[in-house]
């Protein structure tokens, strides 16, 4: 089954906890097929409006649409079954197998051939079934947890993929590698994708345009050079400063 990339709307989005502004009317446009990376420091609303699209929280105010779709008027559960999604720790349920987690999505959808779909998306992050398929999330390496994640959020052949900080806890190198991947599937797929990420030249790597976000609101998007050369504020001028300072750094 080919994949249909859907388009991403915030419309006005305002989302409060308690006293806190978590987003001040925030409107964003995804096209379909493209990746858009949203940065800023913790607290500046980058989960909370990635979770909109999947109604993981629900806005007090504004319109979130995927595709022509309000995802208020859908019932969560059958929304997030065709949204791909990838949290920082993967949510593998540690009872299950490696082929049962990848295959957890189309069994849901009652798809004929779940555990087909799920060796193909095994075999397209390099864990062939045939060696991985019975082990258990506790014996894999925290990299290869994360391509099981992204196995099981493919699988079903998404629309759209959600990444929320998917490498942030990997080592350097298996972070390398689940980013090339990462980029190599999104563009054999042509799968629409929002990523959540601190790593300002992880997303250069991965997207098309670059979100900067701080206190609940959008402060500029562009590319890396457009942020670099034309920063709209000051805070994304000293944002860009710190981040690729930090780069040119030697890691020890």
């Amino acid at each position: 089954m080919a994949v249909v990339p859907a388009a991403l709307h915030a419309i006005g989005v305002r989302c409060v906890f308690g006293d806190t502004v978590a987003l001040d009317t925030v409107s964003l446009d995804v096209e379909a097929g493209t990746c858009v990376a949203l940065i800023g420091e913790s607290g500046a609303g980058k989960t909370t409006l990635l979770r909109c699209f999947n109604r993981m929280v629900s806005p007090a105010a504004g319109k979130v649409l995927v595709g022509s779709e309000d995802v208020a008027l859908s019932p969560a559960p059958e929304l997030r079954r065709r949204l791909g999604y990838v949290p920082q720790q993967g949510g593998l349920l540690p009872h299950w197998t490696v082929l049962q987690n990848a295959a957890l999505v189309p069994r849901l959808l009652s798809t004929d051939r779940a555990v087909d779909a799920a060796t193909l998306a095994l075999g397209s992050v390099g864990l062939p079934p045939e060696e991985y398929g019975d082990r258990f999330p506790h014996e894999l390496s925290g990299g290869q947890r994360q391509r099981v994640a992204l196995a099981r959020a493919i699988a079903a052949r998404p629309g759209v993929l959600l990444l929320d900080e998917p490498f942030g806890a990997l080592d350097a190198i298996s972070r390398s590698e689940m980013q090339a991947l990462t980029a190599s599937l999104r563009i054999e797929l042509g799968i629409t994708t929002l990523l959540v990420t601190h790593d300002l030249l992880e997303a250069e790597f991965l997207a098309d345009s670059i979100v900067v976000m701080r206190a609940g609101k959008i402060e500029q998007r562009g590319t890396l050079d457009e942020l670099r050369t034309a920063p709209a504020t000051p805070y994304v001028r000293s944002l860009m400063d710190r981040a690729l300072a930090g780069a040119r750094e030697p890691r020890s």
